[in-house]
């Protein structure tokens, strides 16, 4: 593949461990909701393929790919709640609280994105988390000096495997999209990539193995951390990007 212009990050599962960060997190808000309710906290563990004694998800779990407006409803009918605005706002405050407290990168982002930043890559996230939340991380994280643009779910452009980000992302930059490589670790990031037509790249550190679908990728590797070394020198300038 040519080296691409432009890079959107995933977070959770990219940057971001997503077990030792999301399985205490998304524990502690599921008690929040269930309170003293021990049979109601079984059953958003149940509909959440969340193993209790192991703080994580099993690799069916729709928290691993999806948004809060995607499971989110699964959550209100176990609580018998409306699945409406204030409570997709409400599960998306815990989250970020929580999600915050636990936050553990995967490896060293920050040096990481500095490099490719370093190298002249316009850099972004794309995560189905919300823009706050996904914001306080990557501050936490040291990353703000590198990223152009940050989306979450709730940014106005959709949720992936949605193009949407993508899209924003290349008017934002004046990048055309497939000079753009979408970096993710699930079918979801892989599939809103093809949906934008820009580059796919898979990384293995997630919750969930790539190798079904490794072969419809771009490039898989180890690690966003392989990514600087391979794209060192390898881009030429494109006429009117984002500086």
């Amino acid at each position: 593949m040519n080296a691409p212009h432009a890079i959107l990050f995933d977070k959770d599962g990219t940057l971001v461990d997503f077990d030792r960060t999301w399985g205490p997190a998304a524990g502690a808000v599921m008690r929040h909701f269930a309170g003293d309710d021990d049979a109601v906290l079984e059953r958003l563990h149940l509909v959440s393929h969340y193993l209790p004694d192991q703080g994580r998800f099993l690799q069916t779990s729709p928290l691993i790919a999806g948004s809060s407006r995607q499971y989110g409803p699964l959550w209100a009918e176990v609580l018998a709640r409306p699945a409406d605005a204030a409570f997709f706002e409400e599960m998306d405050e815990l989250f970020r609280e929580e999600g915050t407290r636990c936050l553990t990168p995967i490896g060293r982002p920050a040096e990481t994105l500095g490099r490719l930043h370093a190298q002249g890559l316009l850099l972004g996230i794309a995560t189905n988390d919300a823009e706050p939340s996904a914001r306080l991380q990557a501050a936490r994280l040291g990353l703000d000096p590198y990223l152009s643009a940050i989306y979450g779910h709730d940014s106005g452009y959709g949720s992936k495997p949605a193009p949407g980000m993508i899209q924003a992302f290349s008017l934002l930059t004046g990048l055309p999209m497939q000079a753009i490589a979408l970096v993710g670790d699930t079918r979801h990031d892989l599939d809103t990539a093809r949906a934008a037509g820009a580059m796919a790249i898979l990384v293995r550190c997630g919750p969930t193995p790539v190798d079904p679908f490794a072969h419809e990728a771009d490039l898989v590797v180890d690690s966003v951390e392989d990514l600087a070394d391979l794209f060192a020198g390898a881009r030429a300038p494109v006429a009117g990007e984002l500086a």
